[in-house]
């Protein structure tokens, strides 16, 4: 993709190469709010286990991952949306003391419209409990607030695990809820496919605000080098060639980025030992990391969290609060390697597996926009962005008024 422009569909899937080692999608159409400063600017320790939420996991949610192995239900990919977020009729449910006692869907609504004292099925009863899980989930992530700017770093060391369209799809998810102030920046070591995937076609991006990150001094300045997604996030890719970033590059824009915005999240490169992880991982919050059903993967994502965990520190209680989204590429799939999928990552110490739905439109590896995404993906991206909110919320109450800032 040249820095003028994007190519025509015909050519999408040529320079999709560049994009080989993600799985894709599109994100949300609405307009996006400009950045808002952030109240401080302090940094956190980090705890180092993820307390279990009280809730029962939503559709797409495993339990909180401890000793024992869990293996997540499957999420219904049948249903409507009945989300807050996107119109549909969970609105109100949050606030409601207690759910009707009548039937209303089906024949037994029917019945209990006549005036018969019919009460809901099991079926209905899963729904209502399904809608208020999920207006649950964005209440949390709504209502969550710090005292400093946070931020998430998507990393799995295996190519093709998804880690741009997550990246994407959670910091999409987030800004759609919160109204904004969510910036998804690229901190792989070359060029990736951030940019590519992402709602838009900037002049500027991640190489040109590393060059002038020392004059960057304002909102309207910072938001030159963005993509603005109708998901309310900001993204900020590489337009076109630039130097490969390090350590010290990702530290000073992700202070100035941090400025600016409440959320960074960061979609990272192939290379643990790699200068530019390094410094992500200094300036991280919540380690989310991606997997698949496929053995090398999850490996590999366990290597990562082992080498986390022996340097100590601040690393070491990252590891601590990983979070795993196991995604779904329509490949055909074993229920034995599922299973064994589920038990290595509990045994690894992620504090949570979340299941996101095979969805078409991120299997297309074009522009991802939340809107296109199935009911059911949404719903799963969502109690996701819970599940990472609370581990944020862990993360900022440890210490929060630590200096991290290099």
């Amino acid at each position: 993709m040249s820095d003028t422009g994007r190519t025509a569909p015909s050519e999408v899937f040529g320079a999709a190469d560049r994009a080989g080692d993600y799985i894709e999608e599109d994100t949300l159409h609405t307009i996006p709010a400009p950045p808002r400063r952030k109240a401080n600017n302090t940094a956190s320790a980090r705890r180092p286990v993820l307390e279990a939420p009280a809730s029962a996991p939503a559709p797409g949610e495993a339990p909180a991952m401890q000793e024992a192995p869990s293996v997540p239900s499957e999420t219904p990919t049948d249903l409507a949306s009945t989300s807050v977020l996107f119109g549909g009729s969970a609105a109100g449910l949050a606030s409601a003391s207690s759910p009707p006692t009548k039937a209303t869907t089906g024949f037994r609504g029917a019945l209990a419209r006549l005036g018969l004292p019919v009460g809901p099925g099991a079926a209905e009863l899963g729904e209502r409990l399904r809608t208020e899980l999920q207006a649950a989930h964005e209440t949390t992530v709504r209502q969550a607030t710090w005292t400093r700017a946070v931020s998430v770093l998507v990393n799995n060391p295996k190519g093709g695990t998804g880690k741009t369209p997550t990246a994407l799809l959670l910091g999409g998810v987030l800004a759609a809820i919160r109204g904004g102030s969510v910036a998804i920046l690229e901190v792989s070591d070359d060029p990736g496919a951030l940019n590519f995937r992402a709602e838009g076609n900037p002049l500027l991006g991640l190489g040109e605000l590393v060059r002038d990150v020392d004059h960057v001094q304002t909102a309207g300045r910072l938001a030159g080098y963005t993509a603005p997604q109708t998901s309310f996030a900001s993204v900020i890719g590489s337009t076109g060639r630039r130097d490969r970033l390090t350590g010290e590059s990702v530290v000073a824009v992700s202070n100035v980025i941090d400025d600016f915005y409440s959320i960074r999240v960061m979609d990272s490169g192939n290379v643990p030992t790699s200068s530019a992880f390094r410094g992500a991982v200094s300036v991280s919050d919540v380690l989310v990391i991606p997997v698949m059903n496929a053995g090398d993967s999850v490996l590999e994502a366990i290597q990562l969290l082992e080498e986390l965990r022996a340097e100590g520190g601040p690393s070491a209680e990252l590891a601590n609060r990983a979070i795993a989204i196991r995604l779904t590429d329509g490949r055909p799939e074993n229920d034995t390697v599922r299973e064994e999928v589920a038990r290595l990552l509990s045994q690894a110490g992620v504090s949570a597996l979340h299941e996101i739905p095979y969805d078409s439109h991120i299997a297309e590896r074009g522009q991802l926009t939340l809107t296109r995404l199935n009911p059911a993906t949404r719903d799963a991206f969502v109690a996701a962005a819970a599940s990472v909110v609370r581990s944020l919320q862990t993360a900022v109450s440890a210490a929060p008024t630590q200096n991290r800032k290099a």
